[in-house]
C-alpha cells in the first residue's frame, strides 16, 4: 500500500476548501490546505460577497438619509461620501471575518496550511512554487473562479475594473459604465448610484438578470432607473477605448444603430471563469473543459480519489453552494459514505434593494421543463410591516405544478433573502402548505407574507360554496348577516 504525506490534500482556501479542511481534520484525517493567496477565505471574503454586501449596506444607509421627508422627518443636507472611508470600513469587516478563516484556527482544528501556487505532478503529488513536493491519498480541487475576460475589441488596451479592485478605489468615480446585467452588475450599479456615481449598465440580453422571470427582473430594472441608473439592454458591444482618461464604449442595438457611452470608470461584470489554468490537471489525469472540472454526483473527477468542489466545477457559483459541496466531499472522502449532490432546492439571492431571492423552479424553468404550473402571488403592498416601513415594492410568487404541489418560490421585496429561509425549511422538510398556513407568525412582520400566500392557496378550498352549503345544511347556519351590494 502506497504511503503519502497526507490523507487529504486541498488546493484552494475558499468556502469549499475550508469546509473540507475543517471536516476532515476534525475526524482525524491528516489534512493540508494549499492556498495561492496570502490569506485564507477565497474570493468571497476578500473580493466578493463580504465587501459587496458591506458596500450595498453602506449605500443603502446613505440613500435613506435622502429619504427622511417620506418618513415624516426633516430633510437632511447630506454631504458627498468619502470613498476612502468606505473602503476602510470594508477592509475592517473583512479583517474581522478573516479571524474565522485564519491559519491559526485551522491549525487548531488539525489542518496544516501552506501558502503558494500548487501544480499537480501526477495523480497523487503536487509541486509548490518553491519546489516542495507534497503527496496525498486524496486531493480536493477547490480553486474557485475569477472574473471572465470577454473577447471585446479594445478591452485589453484600457484600464478596467473587476470585483477584485472595485472595493479599494481611492475615490468615488463620477461616472461608471458596467458591462453585464447579472447579480454583481445590478448590485454594484445600485450601490454606486446611491453613493453619487452616474451609472450606465450595458447588457447583451433583452433583460437584466436574464435567468430570472421577466416580471421579476422588470421590477429591479424599474427600481434602478428610478434611482438614476441608465439601463440599456439588447446591445452588442463593438469596441472599448480610452482617451484623455475617459472610457468610451461603442455598442450597437438590435436595429443596427451605433451608440456611444462615456464614463470615468469601466466595470466588467460579464461572468466568471473557473480557475483551472496551470493546475497540471492533465498530469493528474483529471478531465475538464473551459466551463470547469467534470465531476460526478459524488463530486469525484475522472480520477476517483480526486474531488472538485465550488466554483471550479462551473455549476452553482454561490458561496453557500461551495460550502454544501464541501460537505458532500467530507462525507465521501473522510467518512466513506456515498453521498450525492442534490441541487433541487438550491436557494439564491440578489442583494439589490429590493432583494430578489428564490428556490426551486421559476416560471421560466417550469416552462422550459414542460411542467404544467400555476402561480399564486402576494404583494408587499398588502403587508402591514412593509407599509409601516414605507417599503412596499415587490411580491412573492409561489409556483405550483398541475397537482398543486409547490415547486418554487421567488420573492422580490425587503429582506427577501431572509424571508426565503422559511421556504428553504419548507421544501427541504417536505412540508405542506396547510402546515405553513396554520403556523403563527408574530405581527407585524414581513414573514407574514409567507403565511399569507399559503392561506391564499387554501382559502378557495376551505371557503368554497360547496363547503358553505354543507356546513349550513348540517349545522343550520342562517347565512350572511350583511348582504352583498348586488343583493340590494
Amino acid at each position: 500500500m502506497a504511503s503519502y504525506d497526507y490523507d487529504i490534500g486541498i488546493i484552494g482556501g475558499g468556502a469549499a476548501g475550508l469546509t473540507v479542511a475543517a471536516g476532515c481534520a476534525q475526524v482525524g484525517a491528516k489534512t493540508i490546505v494549499v492556498e495561492k493567496e496570502a490569506e485564507l477565505g477565497g474570493d468571497c471574503l476578500h473580493y466578493g460577497c463580504v465587501p459587496s454586501k458591506t458596500l450595498v449596506h453602506t449605500a443603502r444607509v446613505y440613500h435613506l438619509l435622502g429619504q427622511t421627508r417620506s418618513l415624516g422627518l426633516p430633510a437632511l443636507d447630506v454631504p458627498p461620501v468619502d470613498f476612502k472611508r468606505i473602503a476602510r470600513r470594508i477592509r475592517e469587516v473583512i479583517e474581522q471575518i478573516q479571524k474565522h478563516d485564519s491559519r491559526e484556527r485551522f491549525c487548531k482544528l488539525g489542518a496544516a496550511v501552506h501558502t503558494g501556487k500548487a501544480t499537480f505532478a501526477d495523480e497523487h503529488q503536487i509541486i509548490l512554487e518553491d519546489g516542495t513536493r507534497l503527496s496525498a491519498d486524496k486531493w480536493v480541487v477547490a480553486t474557485g473562479s475569477s472574473p471572465a475576460r470577454p473577447d471585446v475589441p479594445g478591452l485589453d488596451e484600457v484600464d478596467f475594473l473587476t470585483n477584485r479592485d472595485l472595493f479599494s478605489l481611492e475615490s468615488l468615480p463620477q461616472s461608471m459604465i458596467i458591462l453585464g446585467g447579472g447579480p454583481i452588475a445590478v448590485e454594484m450599479a445600485q450601490a454606486f448610484a446611491r453613493l453619487g456615481t452616474r451609472v450606465t449598465i450595458i447588457q447583451r440580453s433583452a433583460q437584466l438578470l436574464s435567468r430570472e422571470d421577466p416580471d421579476m427582473a422588470a421590477i429591479i430594472t424599474r427600481c434602478l432607473e428610478e434611482e438614476g441608473v441608465l439601463v440599456r439592454t439588447g446591445l452588442a458591444i463593438a469596441r472599448v477605448s480610452a482617451e484623455d482618461q475617459v472610457i468610451r464604449v461603442k455598442a450597437r442595438d438590435g436595429q443596427g444603430k451605433n451608440l456611444l457611452f462615456e464614463a470615468e470608470k469601466l466595470l466588467v461584470a460579464l461572468g466568471r471563469t473557473p480557475n483551472i489554468m496551470d493546475l497540471g490537471l492533465d498530469q493528474a489525469g483529471v478531465d475538464y473543459t473551459s466551463k470547469g472540472i467534470n465531476v460526478d454526483q459524488r463530486l469525484r473527477t475522472s480520477q476517483s480519489h480526486i474531488y472538485a468542489a465550488g466554483d471550479v466545477t462551473g455549476r452553482f457559483l454561490f458561496t453557500h453552494a461551495a460550502g454544501y459541496e464541501g460537505g458532500i466531499v467530507v462525507s465521501n472522502a473522510a467518512f466513506h459514505l456515498p453521498r450525492k449532490v442534490d441541487y433541487t432546492f438550491m436557494p439564491w439571492c440578489t442583494y439589490t434593494d429590493p432583494e430578489l431571492a428564490g428556490i426551486g423552479y421559476t416560471e421560466n424553468q417550469a416552462r422550459a421543463n414542460n411542467i404544467q404550473y400555476r402561480v399564486i402571488t402576494e404583494t408587499f403592498a398588502a403587508n402591514d410591516r412593509s407599509l409601516a416601513e414605507n417599503n412596499t415594492t415587490g411580491l412573492l410568487k409561489l409556483v405550483l405544478d398541475s397537482k398543486d404541489k409547490p415547486i418554487g418560490v421567488q420573492i422580490i421585496g425587503p429582506h427577501a433573502g431572509e424571508l426565503l429561509g422559511e421556504w428553504v425549511a419548507f421544501f427541504n422538510a417536505g412540508m405542506k402548505l396547510s402546515t405553513l398556513a396554520a403556523s403563527v407568525h408574530p405581527y407585524p412582520t414581513l414573514g407574514e407574507i409567507n403565511k399569507r400566500v399559503a392561506g391564499s392557496y387554501l382559502a378557495p378550498k376551505i371557503f368554497s360554496k360547496t363547503v358553505s352549503r354543507a356546513l349550513t345544511f348540517f349545522f343550520q347556519f342562517k347565512g350572511r348577516a350583511c348582504p352583498l351590494p348586488e343583493d340590494n
